[in-house]
């Protein structure tokens, strides 16, 4: 492939997925700089995947796949540097969601996204976006009767840490 082809297929994968890649960040990476590191790694992730994607699975699902490993990656390593870090105060941030008032309920669902393990935050976010079990257990290498299962789990958590006891849950 020709590095303008793979510049082109960039440049359009990043415009059409952008909502794609900032949910996986702000799954992963809770301040602003973090989520501007991390969604510079999904990036070069992203770019250095083109030439080895072959068609075989639609280009979401590659990039959904790409955008979790490279969050899975990269929070296992700033796992080991978090201590070392001291925030930025006052700088200007570039990762914003595209001009949205900031909705507490989304902020809420994405802090307790965070807070579930690797998989199920993975899982999460698959099947927020409307994939299909087979779909999420081939991006996630796990079997279609343990997504179920897992989905299940996943709801009955986030059920009783909403306000108000588990009522009025959208999953």
């Amino acid at each position: 492939m020709e590095e303008r082809e793979q510049a082109e297929r960039f440049d359009r994968w990043l415009r059409e997925h952008q909502g794609l890649l900032f949910k996986v960040v702000r799954a992963y990476a809770v301040t602003p700089p973090d989520q501007e590191d991390l969604f510079q790694e999904i990036a070069v992730q992203l770019w250095n995947s083109i030439p080895g994607f072959r068609q075989d699975s639609a280009e979401t699902t590659w990039i959904y796949r790409v955008a979790l490993y490279s969050a899975l990656a990269w929070s296992r390593k700033e796992k080991k540097h978090r201590d070392k870090k001291e925030p930025l105060e006052g700088v200007e941030h570039t990762l914003l969601a595209p001009s949205q008032a900031r909705d507490g309920r989304l902020d809420w669902l994405y802090e307790q996204i965070r807070g579930l393990n690797e998989v199920d935050r993975s899982l999460t976010l698959l099947m927020l976006d409307g994939f299909s079990y087979r779909e999420i257990a081939a991006t996630l290498g796990i079997s279609e009767s343990n997504v179920g299962v897992k989905i299940n789990r996943i709801k009955k958590i986030l059920s009783a840490r909403t306000p108000g006891g588990g009522t009025g849950n959208g999953l």
